[in-house]
């Protein structure tokens, strides 16, 4: 039971792991308390808040594909996509990330992962489910600019992370989720850099 709850609300564990230290911490000794700070450090490892912390855990896993693009092939990717050629051209950090998801356990990491960016400050623009399977956008944005967009896709057999951190005009980017050219460029972004490895699709 304490490992389904760790798995699937790590966040909830986490806010009364900090409840019960500062209780602890008031009441009793640092001898006391030191275990429960133990504890307290295993559980905020249990999602990750940002993408740099997700990409630098995973980027080394068995059958993962990660690509963090040099800003020198910017110019290269923008060509994928004709829509998508303003956006990455005020694009700062481009990250592209694809996990096995051919077993349940698989998929449902991938999509609590998710769930756990877009409760995280990320904003969800878009979101399309089918049993497990997703399709999801979300965005972060300061005042009047986007800085960041997430977009995930998971068919069953591949899941992917393809993340843009930069200054995005709102009213382009909320045209590129409705003709799903976030879509089209994740497609075209795999050939582009040869993604397609054995370990994940044979």
């Amino acid at each position: 039971m304490l490992w389904n709850l760790l798995h699937h609300h790590p966040r909830m564990l986490f806010g009364i792991a900090v409840s019960n230290f500062l209780f602890l911490a008031k009441h009793y000794t640092m001898k006391n308390v030191i275990p429960l700070a133990v504890c307290l450090l295993l559980f905020s490892c249990g999602s990750y808040n940002s993408i740099d912390s997700f990409y630098e855990a995973h980027k080394n896993d068995d059958q993962v594909t990660a690509v963090r693009v040099p800003r020198f092939m910017f110019s290269l990717v923008s060509e994928i996509s004709p829509e998508m050629k303003s956006l990455v051209g005020n694009t700062k950090d481009l990250r592209y990330m694809q996990f096995p998801s051919k077993t349940e356990s698989q998929t449902r990491f991938l999509n609590d992962q998710m769930n756990s960016f877009a409760s995280n400050s990320f904003i969800e623009v878009f979101r399309k489910n089918d049993e497990l399977k997703r399709n999801v956008v979300s965005i972060r944005e300061k005042r009047d600019v986007v800085k960041e967009i997430l977009i995930y896709n998971n068919d069953n057999i591949n899941g992917s992370f393809l993340y843009f951190n930069g200054n995005f005009d709102p009213t382009k980017v909320k045209k590129l989720v409705n003709g799903s050219e976030f879509q089209k460029f994740s497609d075209g972004l795999v050939p582009q850099f040869n993604l397609q490895t054995p370990g994940i699709n044979e």
